[in-house]
């Protein structure tokens, strides 16, 4: 194996075993609940998002979850929870896992627990005091989410365990089937049966992040150098994009084709594409 890319997936197993710790629960509480214009709310951020009800902008981070202004303001909505996954399921819908700071009325570990009023509250779906979700995705078939054993669960509150080869990064599901995509150490993989087999994808980039659009088979992720990698067909096939500059702790993806929106929170920024990943701004800086 090439030396950069012995580099490289080391880089990979380094985010998948330590990027995603837990944080002191007094560090949370005590974390400001707004970040100045232009500068990031926490320097670790789990999760990012656009919630359909306006297209704002989210960050899951160790003290909570923001929503970024058009002023470039961030400010922390609902309680300081340590969200280590975080996933939107609709336009105000989102669901998450992780750490309750002090005050907060949640189990340790929370489990899956859910908001329908835009993360000003949150409420325990299933696995409370069990699991800590470091990976999540949603679909219209379900949910998919890793703890140091995968799961797969059609309704939030049921779930069955699931073999895969190596330890998910990232998870990323289709909008409306059960096809899956996951970043791991070994490399790209996909699942067609949501989750129940794995395979990698031939020919695909090591990345470290990978989201799935909404909306059809656009597909975006980045790898540990912080190159940008789009798909139009579901993760199959790869377009390099340009470099981001640092590596990447979270993606989003929303839209599709040329004018698909992309969000990459790397070690230096929260940048934002309008063209599929075409050109890039920079939205918040550490």
């Amino acid at each position: 194996m090439d030396r950069a890319v012995v580099s490289v997936a080391v880089a990979l197993v380094a985010v998948v075993l330590t990027g995603c710790g837990s944080t002191d629960p007094d560090t949370a509480a005590s974390a400001a609940s707004t970040a100045p214009a232009g500068v990031m709310p926490a320097s670790h951020i789990h999760g990012v998002g656009i919630d359909p009800a306006g297209g704002t902008r989210l960050l899951a981070t160790h003290d909570g979850l923001f929503v970024v202004g058009e002023d470039g303001v961030s400010t922390r909505i609902g309680p300081a929870i340590d969200l280590m996954g975080f996933a939107v399921a609709g336009p105000g819908h989102f669901l998450a896992s992780g750490h309750p700071g002090p005050g907060v009325d949640l189990p340790q570990p929370v489990g899956l627990i859910e908001s329908t009023d835009g993360g000003r509250t949150w409420d325990p779906l299933s696995r409370q005091g069990e699991s800590d979700f470091h990976a999540l995705a949603v679909s219209d078939t379900g949910v998919i989410a890793y703890d140091g054993s995968l799961w797969r669960s059609h309704d939030g509150a049921e779930w069955e365990q699931v073999a895969i080869p190596s330890a998910p990064a990232t998870l990323a599901a289709a909008p409306d089937d059960m096809r899956l995509l996951a970043t791991t150490q070994q490399g790209l993989l996909q699942s067609a049966d949501g989750g129940r087999s794995w395979s990698p994808v031939v020919g695909a980039p090591l990345l470290q992040v990978v989201d799935w659009s909404p909306h059809g088979d656009s597909v975006a992720g980045v790898d540990p150098t912080g190159v940008l990698w789009t798909s139009a067909d579901g993760g199959a096939t790869w377009q390099e994009g340009p470099n981001l500059g640092s590596a990447p702790q979270a993606l989003d993806v929303s839209g599709s084709g040329a004018a698909a929106r992309i969000l990459v929170v790397t070690t230096e920024a929260l940048v934002e594409s309008q063209d599929n990943g075409r050109t890039f701004d920079i939205v918040l800086e550490h």
